[in-house]
């Protein structure tokens, strides 16, 4: 994988949402990806930083939506 880019399943860790959310905003343009399948990355720079309990890493509030590009409409 490219540096800079992880897997769907550590995005959305990342980001505090689920898989299907990180496919989405990939496919609306949001987020940037590489390659397809189980080998897609995502481009990490791109997604928002979930804020998550420091010691118990429990999710205490999921990362905003990045914006759509100019007149893309969401799905």
């Amino acid at each position: 994988m490219l540096p800079g880019y992880v897997s769907a399943s550590d995005a959305a860790y990342y980001a505090g949402v689920p898989v299907g959310t990180i496919w989405r905003w990939a496919s609306e343009g949001r987020i940037g990806k590489t390659g397809k399948g189980k080998s897609a990355g995502y481009c990490v720079f791109d997604l928002p930083k979930a804020r998550r309990n420091e010691y118990t890493r429990e999710l205490i509030e999921p990362g905003k939506p990045p914006p759509l590009p100019a007149g893309v409409r969401a799905a």
